[in-house]
């Protein structure tokens, strides 16, 4: 969802502005749930593994789908994503060059994926499917990054990430809340839930309603950042992040020991302009820091020009990855390996 999410999909209480806009949200939870209760148009002779969520904005899609990816790697397999590649221009099917492409063509999670495995982006998931399959190995998983409420494309495994921190809101359907769809709809699409986040009070009561809902497996996942993030110890960062909870980035750059002396929010997907770029780059001069963005940022700067060049090149970048361990890891490769013997 481009931009910025209302702060009152997630506040605590009664808003009235969730309150006006229901009657709306009813009327589009419907048209939702009558066309996710479609058949899937096409089935793809390579199984296909989903990732999605229930909200709109951002729930850790994107590092579950790299750790879905080294998975059936794991297996003998060979990953291919597929991507809706939102917020570029090129309706595809095409395979991602970061070398070629920049996030205005096509999106900015599908370069940082395509610097993991091949990455095909497609606003019909049907045709990029058929093309993986014309360009890949008979050996190839497809791994759609989000797309659990996608009709047309029939899916061997669906998993739905759920923020343990922000659960699902209001519970409401968009405009009014932040639910794609009912979630009584949605939640009987899914074979796995995974719940980032610490274990707290509202994580078990999240994991609770859930259950209410469902037999499928409820998974634990936590987000931490990469080994050399240990470097930001002690360090003065102006930290900047267009992405859907960018509280999050600047909550683990603290706890990493980082003194954020300056934080700038942006819209999720946000295309920075020269103006932005050289007022974080005055900011981080005068204040004496080091600037740091998150890995889907610094994506978008992949064909950067002018100061926006400069910008990509004094930012350094925190790179996370999601853990799942133990028995639930075991039960997410046991349904990575049903899923893939097809």
């Amino acid at each position: 969802m481009p931009g910025r999410e209302p702060r009152w999909w997630y506040g605590a209480g009664p808003h009235w502005q969730a309150t006006l806009l229901s009657p709306l949200g009813r009327i589009i939870g419907n048209v939702a749930a009558a066309r996710l209760r479609k058949k899937n148009s096409y089935a793809s002779r390579l199984p296909v593994i989903c990732i999605g969520n229930f909200t709109a904005g951002g729930s850790g899609k994107t590092p579950l789908a790299l750790l879905v990816a080294h998975l059936v790697a794991n297996e003998g397999r060979e990953p291919w994503f597929l991507s809706r590649g939102y917020g570029g221009r090129l309706p595809g099917p095409i395979q991602v060059d970061p070398d070629v492409h920049g996030s205005a063509d096509v999106g900015d999670e599908p370069l940082l994926l395509a610097r993991r495995a091949p990455t095909v982006i497609s606003r019909n998931r049907a045709a990029g499917a058929q093309f993986i399959e014309a360009t890949a190995s008979a050996n190839a998983v497809i791994i759609m990054d989000d797309g659990l409420q996608n009709r047309f494309l029939a899916k061997n495994l669906v998993i739905a990430v759920v923020s343990g921190d922000r659960g699902l809101g209001n519970g409401r359907v968009i405009p009014a809340g932040p639910l794609r769809a009912p979630l009584a709809t949605q939640i009987g699409l899914v074979d796995a839930i995974v719940v980032t986040g610490q274990e707290s009070e509202a994580n078990r009561a999240l994991r609770d309603s859930l259950s209410a809902l469902t037999q499928a497996p409820l998974l634990s996942a936590t987000t931490r950042a990469s080994e050399d993030a240990a470097s930001l110890r002690g360090r003065r960062v102006v930290a900047y992040a267009g992405i859907a909870n960018p509280e999050r980035f600047f909550a683990m750059l603290e706890s990493l020991g980082a003194t954020v002396v300056a934080r700038r929010a942006f819209g999720d997907h946000h295309a920075f302009s020269n103006s932005e770029a050289r007022d974080l780059i005055d900011t981080a001069r005068r204040m004496s820091a080091d600037l740091v963005t998150t890995e889907k940022d610094l994506a978008r700067f992949s064909r950067a020009s002018g100061v926006s060049t400069e910008l990509r090149d004094r930012s350094g970048v925190l790179k996370i990855e999601t853990v799942i361990e133990s028995e639930d890891l075991a039960i997410l490769k046991a349904k990575i390996r049903e899923a893939i013997r097809i």
